[in-house]
């Protein structure tokens, strides 16, 4: 019986992280000849390629997507053990690879990043934004930050603190069109409409009687990124469905308006999700207990008992 050669696998699962033989190999500190090696004798193992290659371009075959999750799993354990095996795993050193939403990242979580570094001067953090999910395991990601209705998966999920949303306007569009009562009235107003809700041309209530009431959003605009519809709503072109992380401070200063007294959407929570598997680095053990310290208490999060 022959041992996988995990040297190889790993390999892999940089230059498909990468996207280039030449990233990885600066990744890695190896040559590129040692990679192109490593992925040539794991082709010739498996008999599949692993990658088209041109001279312009290098795209992961049918087998390559398929082998990408369990190779990211061999670099991530490998990482894990070697820095655990060491006594510089004692003291946080290294890459932690952070996921979380666009606009939140932006707003809350880039903000906090400098103190952690200051702290942490060993330490370096890859902070990837994107509002649709992210594949924590096949993406090599430590930690991510996600903001929903969490599904049951195998990924670790702790919860930080609930998202409040609600239905918003500028006072003075809602002088000149009325303030929704019912999450029916909403039919007689633009909606600005955020492509990544679970159900962007649905819209759920509920009133504290269990009542139940569904809305097709039709307006001016609608956008990937919730931030895009900021001058929009501040300008008075429509009501939307906004997270208070997004809002707080426009509804503090009376530049925003809740609607919609006595309903509410599907409830959110913040979540810090990691991939399975223990024990982890110092680094990202690290940087989980100070994003829980300061995401749970933020003052956004607070305001939702006003």
């Amino acid at each position: 019986m022959r041992l996988p050669d995990f040297e190889a696998w790993a390999i892999f699962a940089k230059v498909a992280e990468a996207g280039s033989f030449s990233r990885a190999a600066n990744d890695l500190a190896i040559s590129k000849a040692t990679v192109s090696k490593a992925v040539t004798r794991l082709e010739a193992r498996i008999g599949a390629r692993l990658f088209h290659r041109t001279s312009r371009r290098l795209a992961l075959t049918e087998a390559g997507h398929a082998a990408r999750v369990g190779a990211a799993r061999i670099l991530a354990e490998g990482e894990t053990a070697e820095a655990e095996a060491t006594a510089a795993a004692a003291e946080p050193r290294g890459l932690v690879r952070l996921a979380a939403p666009m606009t939140f990242g932006v707003m809350h979580v880039a903000p906090l990043l400098p103190a952690f570094l200051v702290n942490h001067p060993a330490v370096l953090v890859d902070l990837h934004l994107a509002d649709a999910v992210v594949d924590l395991v096949g993406g090599g990601f430590d930690i991510g930050l996600r903001i929903a209705a969490l599904p049951d998966s195998s990924l670790r999920a702790r919860r930080l603190c609930d998202v409040r949303r609600s239905v918003v306007a500028t006072p003075a569009y809602l002088d000149r069109h009325g303030r929704p009562k019912h999450p029916g009235d909403l039919a007689g107003h633009a909606c600005l409409g955020y492509a990544y809700l679970p159900s962007p041309d649905r819209w759920r209530f509920t009133n504290a009687g269990g009542e139940e009431a569904f809305v097709t959003p039709t307006g001016p605009m609608r956008a990937n990124n919730a931030d895009a519809l900021v001058p929009a709503l501040r300008a008075g072109l429509g009501l939307a469905l906004q997270p208070d992380f997004m809002i707080w401070d426009d509804l503090k200063e009376g530049l925003l308006e809740r609607v919609l007294p006595g309903w509410s959407p599907p409830p959110i929570a913040l979540h810090l999700v990691t991939p399975p598997g223990e024990p982890r680095p110092a680094r990202v053990t690290s940087l989980i207990a100070y994003l829980q310290r300061a995401l749970a208490d933020a003052p956004w999060a607070r305001s939702q008992e006003s």
